[in-house]
């Protein structure tokens, strides 16, 4: 019996379900990203586009699954002028604004044109015509991921070159760059903001991840080195509540928990757990908080959220992550139960990328970009 063979028989207490197909890109979709203030979901591709995508509930009899009467539609198909892959989106916190990072080196900044009053165009589904009204310019070659800031107010994006760059945003789509760390030897695959702190981790082909910090008398400066993995960190995700854990996933196939180490002054990490399951690259990982009413209560501890994973295997895994109580003096351990799985979610093709929906009342939905152009949306159920 084969290590799949074995695991599929393993009775699981949840199940994914496919709320919607939305193919249309004519190459492999790289990203996707929700809007966290308006009902938009967004996905990016070697196409050169972005597609957009409105979601709303229609009214049902059953009011105790809302998921099955979610329903999208394709609002706009964005041209981006980028004249090579879009490998990333971010939208900004307000999500008045759309980040785009491009193989071409260049970062597109996007918004809704407003109408005679000054408000966007169709503001809640996003259907007015957006344009680019900031291009952002240094990286010398591919840039592969941006991400904004929990305040908005900062975005980091990194590159092929091996640098990663932290912008701060102006008003009127003015962008003024505060630092560029060269601190990878290889390629930068992934950034991302610590979710109350202006603390930045990246991912490298270097094997490593790198945690930023700013200096108030000096400059952005790398705070501290996780290593562990043995091949190429893809995909970064913190803890969303506290951010006391960082995620990080791996071409060596295992995603790593980091614990973020108490005390004042420099910012340290420690490996608390490393979870095996899927059988290729993990490419992708998103961490959300769990609704306390739907977590597995026999978990044990404190509830840290569901880890979903996907990557070169087509396997979609689903993790509930928990804090216990360690030995007597001893640092709590991480304990993960595994609560759904999904294989061939897009057929024969690899998954590129997995987040869930952080907006109210989405609880358990999330989305997946696969190298057949399409974009799914799922939905975790628990029994």
């Amino acid at each position: 019996m084969s290590r799949r063979e074995s695991r599929m028989e393993v009775d699981l207490p949840g199940k994914i379900e496919l709320i919607a197909d939305l193919p249309g890109h004519e190459d492999k979709a790289w990203h996707v990203a929700w809007n966290p203030a308006r009902p938009l979901l967004a996905s990016c591709s070697a196409d050169k586009t972005v597609r957009l995508y409105h979601y709303n509930t229609i009214s049902t009899s059953d009011t105790s699954d809302s998921s099955s009467s979610l329903k999208f539609e394709l609002n706009t198909s964005i041209a981006t002028g980028h004249t090579k892959t879009v490998r990333g989106i971010a939208w900004s916190p307000s999500g008045q604004t759309l980040a785009t990072a491009s193989f071409d080196a260049n970062i597109g900044i996007w918004q809704q044109e407003e109408d005679e009053d000054g408000e966007a165009e169709n503001n809640v589904n996003g259907g007015g015509e957006w344009e680019c009204v900031s291009l952002l310019e240094g990286h010398e070659t591919e840039c592969k991921s941006v991400a904004y800031s929990s305040t908005g107010t900062l975005l980091a994006s990194c590159s092929r070159d091996k640098t990663v760059w932290i912008w701060e945003v102006h008003p009127d789509a003015d962008f003024e760059c505060m630092g560029v760390l060269m601190e990878h030897s290889q390629d930068v695959k992934c950034v991302a903001w610590h979710p109350t702190e202006e603390i930045l981790a990246s991912a490298s082909y270097d094997d490593t991840i790198k945690l930023y910090q700013d200096d108030p008398s000096d400059d952005w400066f790398c705070a501290t080195t996780l290593t562990g993995h043995t091949s190429t960190v893809w995909s970064i995700a913190w803890e969303p509540k506290e951010g006391g854990y960082l995620a990080s996933s791996s071409d060596d196939r295992t995603i790593r928990i980091w614990r973020r180490l108490p005390g004042k002054g420099d910012i340290s990490f420690e490996c608390a757990a490393v979870i095996e399951g899927h059988e290729r690259s993990v490419y992708s990982i998103s961490w959300a908080p769990a609704p306390e009413k739907e977590a597995v209560k026999d978990a044990g501890g404190k509830n840290l959220g569901w880890l979903a994973s996907t990557g070169g295997d087509g396997t979609v895994l689903i993790w509930q992550i928990n804090e216990v109580p360690g030995e007597p003096d001893k640092s709590p351990k991480i304990e993960q139960t595994l609560l759904a799985r999904l294989d061939a979610a897009h057929g024969v093709h690899d998954l590129n990328a997995i987040a869930w929906c952080p907006r109210a009342g989405m609880d358990g939905i999330f989305a997946t970009a696969g190298d057949d152009g399409h974009t799914k949306v799922w939905k975790l159920i628990l029994s």
